[in-house]
């Protein structure tokens, strides 16, 4: 699965770390901006597939970086959703006429910010399938690099891997596990989606260790797997 790219544009750190936390990093890349101006250069470069932008913030207010980037045709494609404090028609009318796709309001509502999210990602539902699994697994990679551990979680799309050795993301890594004793080994090619980095935690909820995405799993073996991970639900 193709992980789907968000920007979050907030000056406020509290509101960035709030709204990073709807998101489940191991299905989303998500991008930060602190500045109207940082949004609009980060967008230029990214293309992300979502914006979700605050009216108010340093150098170019939310509602001119989305004006210039709709009116950009390399980014006015990418749904933008204006997150505001603001609530009289007027200044809600004034967001719409910069183009934006969708308004939220604070404080906000995960239910809210989600689901709007959510449509304009063409999404019906968060891809969040994972179940809590300690599996022990192989992997190997082209440079020699070799790993052992337990993954934490796991679901169709990949595992998260527990292990204080740390490979850069985008590393591809030859794959081996059991889903049963019963059942011969699995092996596919993973790539490190994303690093879970002991002095920076991009989850803390989870500990230091590598998100791996799957990338060459036969039909079968994808029917396999769901059904794992719908038995252990």
């Amino acid at each position: 699965m193709v992980k789907k790219k968000i920007l979050l544009a907030d000056d406020v750190a509290l509101f960035l770390e709030l709204e990073k936390s709807f998101f489940d990093p191991e299905m989303f890349d998500l991008l930060v901006a602190r500045t109207g101006q940082q949004a609009i250069d980060v967008a230029l470069a990214e293309k992300p597939d979502l914006i979700l932008m605050d009216f108010y913030m340093p150098e170019v207010n939310g509602d001119d970086a989305c004006r210039q980037l709709k009116a950009n045709p390399e980014t006015s494609s990418i749904p933008i959703i204006m997150v505001t404090q603001m609530g009289r028609p007027e200044d809600l009318e004034h967001c719409r006429s910069v183009g934006c796709d969708d308004i939220l309001l604070k404080p906000i509502n995960r239910l809210n910010f989600m689901r709007k999210s959510l449509q304009c990602l063409g999404l019906d539902e968060a891809p969040t399938s994972r179940v809590k699994a300690r599996l022990e697994v192989f992997l190997a990679s082209d440079m020699g690099e070799c790993l052992k551990n337990y993954t934490v979680n796991f679901s169709p799309g990949g595992l998260f891997l527990e292990t204080q050795e740390l490979l850069d993301a985008g590393t591809q890594l030859a794959l081996e596990f059991n889903l049963s004793d019963a059942e011969e080994p699995m092996t596919c090619k993973t790539r490190v989606a994303w690093v879970n980095h002991p002095e920076k935690l991009k989850n803390p909820r989870l500990p230091a260790g590598l998100g791996l995405q799957f990338l060459d799993l036969s039909q079968q073996e994808k029917v396999v797997i769901r059904e794992y991970v719908k038995a252990a639900s």
